[in-house]
């Protein structure tokens, strides 16, 4: 066998085992994708950790200890380029160490977040010999020639720093992590341009000069169809040409500036995930979005991010990424939502503000949208609760009954705040009317002026007049799609008619057709890992509003197996 052989089998044999140990990967069902770990069906209920609280022993232990006690199946945390590569060409990767130990110790997955040339747009977390030595790593500048704590995308330099630290922590852990602890990767932190749309310095501006990518146009032409609303229509006010200068393809504004912008950090970004191919070849790649949100333009925000207007653009230049996510932490949720769970980019939230909000939310986007998974900000520096951590858990076991309807698209997520208090769903010949607990009178919270809490809820088909209705602070009740409902104003509180309803349309009941629907069943029950049901109790009577709905308390997370049934 000669020594070109020998090479490449071990080659093929290294690539394999570092395979074997990270097992994590995306698998595709349709318009979604599951994550799967170890081979089995994984939802991210997780937490990412303040930004530095990596920097030492002691916070890192204590963070994966908070994970594990408020009931996270993972942590995302940073490795800091800065601590990693104190000394160009000296690597230190005692900091990733521990925190894999750590994870590792208490059986949680890790989601590894590189910060490294960008953290917020602003390059503050590469190391000082980087930051000093601004004539080999030059900073972006604005159209006046300012320039900015942001280093150049367009530096071959400042690119080849960055993945020479990129490339040495990818090999330490597929080296060191032998129980493929970190299941996915964030490459950079919310990259972006401040104060400008996009990069003015000498090598912004000689590319920027050049004529539009074909391979961009290319993308453009091939899913013309599918391209974001923005887009579309900015390539549609210039001709819809084929060829030309930024300001020809798409018009000379701010909004062209950022497309460029886009366009070259993807390329970066595209440069540093081909290096993580290389060394996983399943392990899932995503870069985060910090919001254009407030009203704010190009700049103000952090300008050509992995924005969901400039999804296409990202998807040209760096088609090796798996997904775009969001960090929310503005109004509107379920808007955000909806925006970036779109057939070409899973669902991930790797940031959104902590609060108890969250779990709900977290049944939301599993529900709704098949999400990879829901991660709180900062939720180290909130104390465990011991009850969130029994819901977060009961949660984490509905993810065998939640992976069989990821391609299927069935279920529903269910999420209300004071801005939202009642959805109407219909489905399998259902009218289901879904409502905030509070929007019953009987809690006192409910009227006293009382903020309402954020409730939320999975509804879970398992068979036809079947169901797992899972969740905090909801009320669902059920009738036919097409039910006669014109006597439903006239019942009370407690289900009887009014005193003061017209009597000419009570006696009218006598003429009712059509079939209703009942509560067959009502059981609360536990999910093993296999998918099967344990009951725990029966419900019925008083919890069941003598069979008017099923609800779930404010202050309770449930798992309800429901069984309905027609009678006329």
């Amino acid at each position: 066998m000669n020594r070109l052989v020998i090479t490449l089998l071990i080659t093929l044999l290294s690539a394999t085992a570092v395979s074997a140990r990270t097992g994590s990967r995306l698998v595709r069902h349709g318009e979604r994708a599951q994550l799967e770990v170890d081979g089995k069906p994984f939802f991210i209920i997780g937490g990412e950790t303040g930004n530095s609280m990596a920097s030492c022993d002691t916070d890192i232990t204590d963070a994966i200890r908070i994970a594990d006690e408020t009931g996270f199946n993972t942590v995302l945390i940073p490795a800091s380029w800065e601590l990693i590569e104190r000394e160009k060409g000296q690597f230190d990767f005692s900091q990733v160490d521990t925190i894999i130990s750590r994870a590792a110790a208490r059986k949680l997955r890790v989601v590894l977040l590189w910060f490294g040339a960008w953290k917020n747009s602003m390059s503050c977390y590469t190391p000082e010999w980087f930051k000093r030595d601004t004539a080999t790593y030059p900073r972006a500048r604005t159209a006046s020639g300012k320039p900015l704590e942001i280093a150049s995308a367009f530096s071959p330099d400042v690119y080849e720093a960055d993945a020479a630290a990129f490339r040495r922590l990818l090999r330490h852990i597929a080296d060191t992590d032998t129980a493929g602890t970190v299941i996915m990767l964030q490459i950079e932190n919310e990259i972006g341009m401040l104060e400008d749309p996009r990069d003015h310095s000498p090598l912004a501006e000689k590319e920027y000069r050049k004529d539009v990518p074909q391979a961009l146009m290319k993308h453009l032409s091939e899913n013309k169809a599918s391209l974001h609303p923005f887009l579309l229509r900015k390539w549609s006010d210039n001709g819809l040409k084929t060829g030309g200068s930024w300001t020809e393809v798409f018009g000379a504004d701010i909004f062209t500036d950022e497309i460029f912008m886009a366009y070259n950090y993807a390329l970066y970004v595209e440069r540093l995930a081909r290096e993580a191919r290389r060394i996983f070849p399943t392990m899932p790649l995503y870069v985060n979005a910090a919001m254009n949100s407030r009203g704010r333009m190009p700049g103000e925000y952090p300008s050509a991010g992995p924005l969901i207007h400039l999804k296409d653009i990202w998807h040209a230049a760096a088609p090796t990424i798996d997904f775009l996510s969001p960090d929310l932490y503005d109004r509107g949720f379920t808007g955000w939502v909806e925006s970036y769970a779109t057939p070409d980019n899973p669902l991930f939230i790797p940031e959104i503000k902590a609060g108890p909000e969250n779990l709900p939310q977290a049944c939301y986007v599993l529900g709704e949208k098949g999400a990879i998974g829901l991660s709180p900000f900062a939720y180290n520096r909130q104390s465990p609760d011991p009850t969130r951590r029994e819901a977060y858990i009961k949660l984490r076991s509905l993810t065998p009954l939640m992976a069989s309807h990821i391609a299927s698209k069935d279920m529903n997520g269910l999420y209300f705040d004071a801005d939202s208090t009642t959805r109407t769903i219909i489905r399998d010949g259902l009218r289901i009317t879904a409502s905030h607990y509070f929007t019953l009178p009987w809690d006192p919270r409910a009227s006293d002026g009382s903020t309402w809490p954020a409730a939320g809820g999975i509804i879970l088909p398992l068979g036809p007049m079947e169901y797992i209705i899972a969740g905090t602070g909801i009320v669902l009740a059920f009738e036919p799609a097409q039910a006669d409902r014109s006597d439903a104003a006239n019942l009370g509180e407690d289900g009887f008619l009014n005193a003061a309803a017209d009597r000419k349309q009570t006696a009218a009941a006598s003429s009712w057709k059509g079939p209703r629907i009942g509560l067959a069943s009502v059981r609360e029950v536990a999910v093993s890992p296999d998918g099967s049901l344990t009951t725990l109790r029966t419900f019925n009577g008083d919890e069941t509003h003598q069979g008017r709905h099923v609800r779930i308390g404010i202050d309770d997370f449930s798992i309800l197996h429901v069984k309905l049934y027609e009678y006329e």
